[in-house]
């Protein structure tokens, strides 16, 4: 990867032998790498067992997990929080496994709206609950640094599963638990 950071530098027209540059390809390789180490975690690794009997079916709500992400697009970053919700069927996931989950797609490249997906998606497959919200808002340097150059531009996106799609009592409890 270092060796390809050096060709892109040099074509666009930069000196790879100045001081400021002489070790920016590798700087570049090695932050790449820890920007998308998500490809190198899978599931059950992130949640290491971490799932505990409860009595609970109750709403459970993990709101601002701040997220860092990459436009698969243009390789800029997008930035945001994500809100994620669920209803427990006998078991709950450990706290810091639900931000460790968002960590864990948000640092691959990435689209927002599948990001949401996947992290509802996942939560859901690992706890069984009867029902999983998520909503993200970001910003999107693609659109901020390029293109339209909207500063102030946020994105919302949610995916819905079980009791929050189905049921809208349960919809509109997770939504007002955010305002």
């Amino acid at each position: 990867m270092k060796e390809h950071f050096a060709r892109i530098i040099a074509s666009i027209g930069e000196d790879l032998e100045r001081p400021g540059l002489a070790d920016t390809p590798e700087r570049a390789a090695k932050a790449m790498q820890y920007l998308t180490r998500g490809y190198q975690q899978n599931i059950d690794e992130v949640i290491n067992g971490a799932l505990f009997p409860s009595d609970s079916s109750e709403m459970i709500l993990v709101e601002n997990i701040e997220l860092y992400s990459l436009c698969e697009h243009h390789l800029l970053p997008f930035i945001g929080k994500a809100h994620v919700a669920y209803i427990p069927t006998g078991k709950v996931l450990g706290l810091s496994k639900i931000a460790r989950i968002v960590d864990m797609f948000a640092r691959r490249l990435q689209i927002q709206e599948q990001l949401t997906l996947q992290i509802a998606e996942t939560l859901q497959q690992v706890t069984e609950a009867t029902g999983v919200g998520v909503i993200i808002e970001a910003k999107h340097m693609c659109m901020m640094m390029r293109g339209v150059e909207k500063q102030d531009s946020m994105m919302k996106t949610s995916a819905m599963l079980g009791s929050f799609r189905n049921n809208p009592s349960t919809r509109s409890e997770f939504l007002s638990l955010l305002r």
